[in-house]
């Protein structure tokens, strides 16, 4: 569990991580550099949650050996399954990471929404759901390890 008390924004009691994989953990399906290390690392403090459509069809194999819970959902109404998701896991104490338009419903209801620039982009409507920007998904894992940047971007 990672605790933060951000002034003006509130405490944060963070259990979860619910990710993205492709465009968010992964560029065209492979995941980008130093990110199994910080996994492997951040796992030891939180349970972290992997939930895509897989579009290249490799998260699977990607993820093997890691310690995340691999979700795999169908095409359709991918922004209602992670926003389900994420619920399901009691929405305030979860951290969505992501990029697409189908993570914008996740966000809405975590406890706080990390949206991504990366080479695949970000969908404006994400954007707007998000409460903090990264443009490295390496950037956004180390928030956690480092969780008063979380508190220096967000208290007013």
């Amino acid at each position: 569990m990672i605790a933060i008390d951000i002034p003006d924004f509130g405490p944060l009691e963070l259990h979860h991580l619910v990710s993205d994989y492709n465009g968010t953990l992964a560029l065209d399906g492979f995941l980008h550099a130093g990110v199994a290390e910080r996994i492997r690392a951040l796992a030891k403090v939180i349970t972290i949650h992997v939930v895509t459509a897989d579009t290249f069809g490799v998260a699977r194999e990607q993820l093997a050996g890691l310690p995340v819970t691999l979700t795999i959902i169908p095409t359709e109404n991918q922004a209602h399954a992670k926003l389900k998701y994420v619920e399901q896991l009691g929405a305030n104490h979860v951290i969505a990471v992501g990029n697409g338009r189908n993570d914008r419903k996740m966000f809405a209801v975590a406890a706080l929404g990390v949206a991504l620039i990366q080479e695949e982009g970000l969908a404006a409507v994400t954007l707007l759901e998000a409460d903090l920007v990264t443009t490295s998904i390496l950037d956004a894992l180390d928030l956690l390890d480092n969780p008063a940047r979380i508190k220096a971007t967000l208290r007013s």
